[in-house]
């Protein structure tokens, strides 16, 4: 155990969590997309470095999300007129599955932040992106209140909030609240007297507003996605956002899945690295190979070139879909939404299946000595096997079909 670790916050934890400062100094204001890549490639060497620990011993990563998010990372996509660099999708997808590849985990975390900033894009006021973008820009993180646990579909919401004078009264409970107990701000979807799902941008420390540290999932352990409890929680009406984006033409889901196909892809570079220094380092050659070294195999080889073109394919789907999104959010109509949606799902379906592949192919092709507890390679599968359930990808190649044979444009929400 590292001294660096030993006196960190866990998951899973019934010790209080209080809320992390807010920044003392504003976030880095990025220059470029180039700019952007090189401070994930080294945020990624240093997150790296003591992940398995992390992922191991429960360890949350408190001073690598204060890091990732003071490094101008976490506003990507505030736009230019707001301060931003208003960065292409390509891009945020391709600097998310580095800092993926490091700790799936950090990445995760940062995911519903990206995808609320492009919310506030389409359904906010000016005055209202003026003062969130701000805060963004200013280091601030937003968390996740969305999902929760016993409603009958994922986009079904028991919490309510109702208006009283100049501000927002919340009530309910979340789960699944990925960011949030790390978070500056807690933005909640709750349900208002007319039906309408409204974004309620809460602060972190908020009087009635409780996280609770209890995700014990065996994957994604360190996100600390567990629930958050809403009781006559008060929040300036300001802040109060009504969702439109999927009853208009907009690319919002095709956001939150871009990122989250990021995610998948991350982990599965990472986990083809981790097989090809096994091999060369440490396994053994088959003893009918007849060969001196495990990396001389021709079944191993076969493998990694497998691995590595399905690898290379969902990448290059990845990016795809990012420039079918900025054109989509450039020139928001029926065509180019459906286009970036449908686009999108085909990379989620690639990026999903080589996450999968490459991190249960690992132990295959390494072999037995790969399991040892000491490497702890087995999180990149648990990772992989958890985060892919976000959205089943057996509705994308449905989805994707009617879109090509029928005509049929796939539905806009959250999970498309």
């Amino acid at each position: 155990m590292t001294s660096t670790q030993s006196n960190r916050p866990r998951v899973n934890s019934p010790e209080p969590f209080a809320p992390r400062p807010r920044p003392g100094t504003p976030a880095h204001l990025l220059e470029s997309d180039e700019e952007a890549v090189a401070i994930a490639q080294r945020l990624a060497e240093a997150f790296s470095r003591e992940a398995a620990e992390r992922d191991r011993e429960g360890y949350l990563p408190t001073d690598e999300i204060d890091q990732y998010s003071q490094s101008g990372l976490w506003g990507l996509n505030v736009p230019r007129e707001y301060g931003g660099l208003g960065a292409s999708y390509s891009t945020i997808a391709w600097v998310t599955s580095i800092i993926a590849g490091a700790d799936s985990s950090i990445a995760q975390i940062a995911h519903n932040h990206l995808s609320l900033v492009s919310h506030i894009a389409v359904d906010g006021s000016d005055a209202q992106k003026r003062e969130l973008f701000g805060l963004v820009l200013q280091g601030y993180r937003f968390g996740n209140a969305f999902s929760e646990l016993h409603s009958r579909t994922v986009a079904e919401f028991a919490t309510t909030v109702v208006e009283d004078g100049d501000e927002v009264v919340v009530n309910g409970e979340k789960f699944y609240t990925t960011g949030a107990l790390l978070a500056h701000i807690v933005p909640i979807v709750a349900v208002n007297g007319a039906g309408q799902a409204v974004l309620v941008f809460a602060d972190r420390d908020a009087p009635g507003l409780t996280v609770v540290n209890n995700w014990s999932s065996f994957g994604q352990r360190t996100t600390a996605s567990g629930a958050v409890k809403l009781d006559n929680v008060r929040v300036p009406k300001s802040r109060a956002i009504v969702v439109t984006a999927f009853d208009q033409q907009t690319a919002a889901g095709a956001i939150s899945q871009v990122i989250q196909a990021a995610i998948d892809v991350g982990i599965a570079r990472r986990a083809i690295d981790e097989t090809i220094a096994f091999v060369r380092e440490q396994s053994r050659p088959w003893i009918d190979s007849d060969k001196a070294t495990a990396a001389e195999d021709p079944f191993t080889i076969q493998a990694i070139g497998d691995l590595k073109i399905r690898l290379h394919a969902a990448e290059a789907l990845l990016e795809r879909a990012g420039h079918r999104i900025d054109a989509a959010v450039a020139s928001p109509d029926e065509a180019s939404v459906a286009l970036a949606t449908t686009v999108t799902a085909e990379a989620k379906v690639l990026t999903t299946q080589i996450a999968i592949e490459a991190t249960n192919r690992l132990f295959e092709l390494a072999g037995t000595r790969s399991t040892l507890q000491q490497h702890n390679l087995d999180r990149y599968w648990r990772n992989a096997r958890v985060h892919t359930l976000h959205d089943p990808v057996r509705w994308k190649y449905f989805h994707i079909g009617n879109y090509y044979l029928n005509g049929i444009n796939p539905p806009r929400n959250a999970w498309n």
